[in-house]
């Protein structure tokens, strides 16, 4: 007998527990040729998917794939995400979560994928994080 994943279970919970606490689940997700999703606005081979009640209509988040509508650019689209390419869920107010390994069979879009050529020809320097920027700090009275 074929093990049951206990991915869309933990999924499906910490969606409940951030409707229930009033947050905004978010789901990031791998932008490979199984998800149809705005590939327009995917970054690095990765999309992120605001889930919640007010974002999201005819939410389902069954065991082998997540589907729902949503407004992107004022225009309508049918996402469908399998379980795959769920990489994390989590609260956009706390940052709390769940992270899940990549599963074999998911694709990432960007080169980024781990174990890629490109991701392999790639400088040290090429890795560095961004300058930040100074802080902007006011004093509100």
């Amino acid at each position: 007998m074929k093990e049951i994943s206990t991915k869309p279970y933990l999924i499906r919970a910490i969606y409940e527990w951030c409707t229930d606490s009033g947050l905004t689940p978010y789901l990031v997700v791998a932008a490979g040729k199984h998800a149809r999703v705005p590939m327009e606005h995917a970054k690095d081979g990765r999309i992120v998917l605001n889930i919640s009640q007010s974002a999201a209509r005819n939410l389902l988040i069954g065991n082998d794939m997540i589907r729902f509508s949503a407004r992107f650019g004022g225009v309508s689209r049918d996402i469908e995400v399998p379980m795959a390419e769920v990489l994390s869920i989590y609260a956009r107010e706390n940052a709390q979560g769940l992270s899940f390994p990549a599963e074999e069979g998911a694709e990432w879009g960007g080169p980024e994928r781990p174990g890629s050529e490109s991701a392999a020809t790639e400088s040290p320097e090429d890795n560095r994080p961004a300058p930040r920027s100074k802080p902007d700090l006011k004093i509100v009275k």
